[in-house]
């Protein structure tokens, strides 16, 4: 399954569902295409740029009525060509930020034109990929000509990027959370609201075609009423010790895209929750002082439930559903598999596993959100805000503490 991104002129850039980028020959025709199979059609556009009628699938999270490859007026800055052009500094170049230096190269509307990171080496070898500047975070904050930051570094350092960044007069994306401590995050909101410089949060799986599709699905009113969601997050392996130790713990770290995710279906955050968790994965994990396996259960206002499954390690693959029941139907948002290819014999029927890990699975959804980004930068009326992050880590403090005290009920009205 292949996303092929072209403009007049330019390479093929195929963003497939393996998490590559790889590049194909340059197109002979002057048209602009994005391409998409049938089965991810609520991410789709399609338009041409010799004149003729475009049809665009619509999409909860793109701005139609004036999408990117439109010849729309300027809200940001002009280019030479008269155009768009958001100037943009990475902030982080490690495993993330390499994903996010591709998804700002790749759109016709965003330049890559600087990037920082604590290790100078990742920096250095980013900068020279994409030929922009290697400089650091603080740098990149002061000038006047970048219009945006994305920040993938360490969690630790966000909110006080986010703070320096907004203060700024930045367009900020960030990426989850917003901190490890929710005080901390709660006083970022804070210093944010008051420089009135809105920012928006990495929660790059409401951008995934499926869940999209999913929720759009409910709001149409397919299924009735929203009564039991359940959402199932599970990691091929688990992470290195080292890593368990700074993330902050699985409620943070893993399951706070399912929190998040559970606020974009259910459209409200639940009253109370439950959790339990164990390390049955790796004992080192629970040594640490974190678990590797855990089921939280949320109750709304008005009674309906969610219940959220994480696991450090599914050894089929890259385990993540979405099921909800409604007063009138059921919706499912599957696994995206390795290939179609269904096998049947004598022997049995069989298929290809899901896909392996993040990159692979949500690569779609990382092009998506930047395209979202880019469309509302410069009236900060972002789809995803920092409010929509501290109210996950809210939730993931509660967890933390319901597991702790052997799963009784947190009421999020005593956290946040």
């Amino acid at each position: 399954m292949h996303i092929y991104l072209a403009d007049p002129g330019m390479q093929l850039v195929d963003l497939s569902l393996i998490g590559l980028l790889r590049i194909a020959p340059p197109l002979e025709k002057a048209e602009a295409m994005f391409l998409i199979a049938a089965r991810f059609q609520p991410l789709i556009m399609f338009a041409s740029a010799s004149g003729r009628d475009s049809a665009v699938a619509r999409h909860p999270y793109v701005n139609n009525s004036c999408n990117r490859f439109q010849n729309c007026s300027p809200s940001v800055k002009d280019n030479d060509s008269g155009g768009i052009m958001l100037k943009v500094g990475l902030l982080g170049a490690g495993r993330i930020g390499k994903v996010h230096a591709a998804t700002i190269a790749a759109h016709p509307k965003s330049e890559l034109v600087a990037v920082s990171d604590v290790v100078a080496e990742n920096a250095a070898e980013l900068a020279a990929e994409y030929g922009i500047a290697d400089r650091g975070s603080d740098e990149i904050i002061a000038d006047p000509q970048v219009d945006a930051v994305l920040i993938a570094t360490s969690t630790d350092t966000h909110s006080d990027l986010i703070e320096a960044a907004t203060a700024a007069g930045k367009a900020v994306l960030c990426e989850k959370p917003v901190d490890l401590s929710l005080e901390r995050a709660r006083a970022c909101q804070a210093a944010v609201n008051k420089a009135g410089k809105p920012v928006m949060i990495g929660f790059n799986r409401r951008f995934d075609p499926s869940f999209a599709a999913l929720k759009a699905a409910l709001e149409a009113g397919e299924i009735g009423k929203a009564e039991l969601l359940s959402i199932t997050s599970f990691d091929p392996a688990p992470p290195p010790v080292a890593y368990v130790k700074v993330s902050g713990g699985l409620f943070r770290d893993m399951m706070i895209h399912d929190f998040d995710m559970a606020n974009f279906i259910m459209g409200e955050t639940p009253v109370s929750i439950s959790a339990t968790g164990s390390a049955i994965v790796d004992p080192e994990i629970g040594a640490a002082g974190d678990v590797d396996t855990a089921v939280v259960t949320m109750r709304y206002a008005d009674g309906r439930l969610a219940v959220i499954r994480n696991s450090r390690r599914a050894a089929y693959g890259y385990d993540q559903r979405v099921e909800l029941l409604g007063s009138e139907g059921l919706l499912e948002a599957q696994n995206m598999l390795e290939n179609t290819v269904v096998k049947s014999t004598a022997k049995g029927v069989t298929g290809a596993k899901p896909t392996w890990f993040f990159l692979e699975r949500y690569m779609p959804a990382y092009e998506a959100e930047w395209a979202a980004f880019v469309e509302a930068a410069d009236t900060g009326a972002f789809p995803v805000t920092l409010d929509d992050g501290v109210a996950a880590l809210a939730m993931a403090e509660a967890a933390t503490r319901s597991a702790k005290s052997g799963g009784q009920p947190v009421a999020l009205a005593d956290i946040w």
